[in-house]
């Protein structure tokens, strides 16, 4: 059968695919802008015919309508990186945190650690050649579409069609529909003065001919904006967003200097605007591989003079940072920046750089904290911490004493609190 006959074959609507998913079954939906709302609604109406559904992703956008409270005899979401539309659920009990280092997640369905039964996924109409592109989110999905005994493929001519290895063929689809809309869209914010001071401290730091990673949040994109006017940078990322549009239009971003992939900017998915995914359609200069090649450490490390920049919630004295708890309560998920800052460590002439405002509650908390909050995970280890930065300054931790990353982890804290870290560092004879 010819591939166009065989996708004819396959096309169906929303409400008659999802039937597919039984009481019992794991079902997995692709995240990011790419969450294919339409199917998870889809789904979500036979919630009266459906018991103890497993719904498992990473960061989603839009309602996520199967962890409101009501559902929990319909569905259980498994959450592998908690956003802002499943978090209240994690943390009232309603829905379960997974951590995993994002490079890692897809290994447990490679290895059958976990199944998945139904793949939602959101792909670009087909090529002559019967090939749908992922787009701007093949992150973990096209493992997890591979390895689904059923995949319900959103058909969308809105999806940008990119390269790399980000494709999957017609033949691997269970069930076609089709249905044009927008993108979901997550905009990371315009930076504010504060997170402007710390991007330029990082870029002071940074080499030209530098291979960059960038995390989630207003702080990457500060960063970028102080690159303008410098020369030869390269992309290795698990994501990007608007902000690399300029830099590359002017010619900062060239990936000229590149030791894997001259030439290319890697990435495993976007999260922006239109804008974004209108930079990534059928352009060259980007390529899309899954999360398991783009935040395996050993890859990352290839690139010389690799840049990791991503955020925090704080750090201690010690050097602990915590990124993805805070006390008791889930935030978010370890993502990748335990793979980056591993990554970045190995790479010939690498910094990893850990950034975020000083202080949080409109000045009335220090993220530079005696220790960690009671509960409270540790992300990044203070055997891995390399570069600390707040809008107060930049140091290097790495191979330094308690000591020595006390006074200076205290020279980059809120003046305001530099006292107290003082007097808690001198009682615990840290300094």
């Amino acid at each position: 059968m010819r591939w166009i006959d065989l996708y004819h074959s396959k096309q169906t609507s929303a409400e008659e695919a999802v039937k597919v998913i039984k009481s019992g079954d794991t079902v997995y939906v692709h995240p990011g802008c790419c969450t294919p709302e339409y199917l998870v609604n889809a789904m979500v109406a036979r919630k009266k015919e459906l018991e103890n559904v497993t719904v498992t992703h990473i960061l989603t956008e839009g309602k996520a309508a199967y962890v409101q409270p009501g559902m929990e005899p319909h569905f259980r979401h498994r959450s592998l990186f908690s956003g802002a539309n499943v978090r209240k659920a994690v943390n009232d009990g309603r829905a379960d945190q997974t951590h995993m280092f994002l490079g890692e997640i897809e290994r447990l369905w490679r290895t059958g650690r976990m199944t998945i039964d139904v793949a939602l996924i959101q792909v670009s109409p087909p090529d002559e050649h019967g090939f749908c592109s992922f787009g701007v989110g093949v992150d973990t999905t096209m493992t997890a579409a591979h390895k689904a005994k059923v995949v319900i493929a959103m058909v969308n001519q809105k999806m940008p069609r990119v390269h790399g290895d980000c494709f999957i063929h017609v033949n691997k689809l269970t069930y076609v529909v089709e249905h044009t809309t927008p993108l979901l869209e997550m905009p990371q914010g315009t930076p504010d003065e504060t997170s402007m001071k710390i991007g330029r401290l990082i870029a002071d730091q940074v080499d030209d001919g530098s291979t960059l990673q960038m995390g989630i949040g207003s702080i990457p994109d500060a960063f970028l904006a102080a690159l303008d006017g410098r020369h030869d940078m390269g992309i290795h990322t698990e994501m990007f967003s608007d902000g690399i549009i300029p830099l590359v239009d002017s010619g900062v971003i060239n990936n000229s200097q590149k030791t894997l992939h001259p030439g290319k900017i890697v990435s495993a998915f976007t999260l922006g605007t239109k804008q974004i995914f209108d930079f990534c359609d059928d352009n060259p200069i980007c390529e899309f591989h899954p999360c398991y090649y783009t935040n395996d450490p050993f890859i990352i490390a290839q690139n010389e003079k690799m840049v990791s920049i991503n955020s925090a919630l704080g750090v201690d004295l010690t050097g602990q940072v915590f990124a993805d708890s805070l006390g008791f309560n889930f935030y978010s998920g370890f993502g990748g920046q335990v793979d980056f800052v591993r990554g970045a460590s190995r790479s010939k002439g690498g910094m990893p750089f850990i950034a975020f405002p000083a202080t949080a509650k409109g000045g009335t908390l220090s993220r530079i904290a005696p220790f960690p909050p009671q509960g409270t995970g540790i992300t990044t280890t203070r055997g891995d911490v390399h570069w600390i930065v707040t809008e107060f300054g930049a140091v290097d931790l790495y191979g330094k004493s308690v000591r020595e990353r006390t006074k200076l982890l205290i020279s980059i804290s809120a003046p305001q609190f530099r006292d107290e870290l003082e007097k808690f560092g001198k009682e615990h004879k840290y300094i």
